[in-house]
């Protein structure tokens, strides 16, 4: 597999996770300092957006992707952008479909790409 078809296993895989609540997948595939900046500017922990999707405060019904581009590698860093029609209910407001462009970042460490931050906003 490339570098390329890798990063947007990585991506989708991420996204399959937070429908399934995965909280092994996204832990192994989100680096430790991993941070996902909202499209409200908060700027959310790893931990804390694994916890709040287990506890159901985010709850991610579907996730559907329209598009994957601007996918850039330079050695051993790389980034996409992804649109996806993401059905969810946050923090206790209501059940909304957003159109949701993430800009995702990666790093490859011993030879695995990881997902390293996000930054989220709509399109």
């Amino acid at each position: 597999m490339t570098d390329k078809e890798e990063i947007i296993e990585l991506y989708r895989n991420e996204n399959e996770a937070m429908v399934s609540k995965d909280i092994n997948k996204l832990n192994e595939i989100l680096k430790p300092t991993m941070k996902l900046t909202h499209m409200t500017g908060y700027v959310q922990p790893k931990l804390e957006w694994i916890d709040q999707i287990q506890n159901e405060e985010m709850k991610y019904f579907s996730s559907t992707e329209e598009s994957i581009k601007d996918i850039q590698i330079d050695g051993d860093s790389a980034s996409l952008v992804g649109l996806n029609q993401v059905r969810a209910s946050v923090w206790g407001g209501g059940v909304n479909t957003w159109p949701l462009q993430m800009k995702m970042y990666f790093v490859k460490q011993n030879g695995n790409w990881i997902i390293s931050d996000q930054v989220a906003c709509t399109y």
